[in-house]
């Protein structure tokens, strides 16, 4: 059984910029969502999670981003058992993304 793996920001940086392909799940509240996420990243939800698994490329790396890298662990895993091949848990959420982008 395949497991998700650990990202750095630096390495979401990174990746972003050698791979515009690259699909971020966001699975913080709407609210905080909207007031400030990364660029491209999809705001994912118990509403829209069955269309997102159905209408995503598996083949394409996913990060997942929660607020300070906790919950999206086990989302990210969750992900992983869903059939995604490339799956990342942002460390430090997107609390890190943030102070790094300041």
């Amino acid at each position: 059984m395949s497991s998700f793996q650990h990202f750095s920001v630096n390495q979401l940086i990174q990746l972003s910029e050698s791979n515009p392909d690259i699909q971020i799940a966001d699975i913080r509240d709407a609210a905080s969502f909207e007031s400030g996420h990364v660029e491209g990243a999809i705001n994912l939800s118990n509403e829209n999670l069955a269309n997102f698994i159905a209408e995503a490329d598996m083949d394409l790396p996913l990060i997942v981003i929660c607020y300070h890298g906790i919950s999206s662990q086990s989302a990210a895993q969750y992900l992983v058992e869903q059939g995604f091949d490339h799956v990342y848990s942002l460390d430090g959420g997107y609390q890190a993304w943030r102070e790094a982008h300041t």
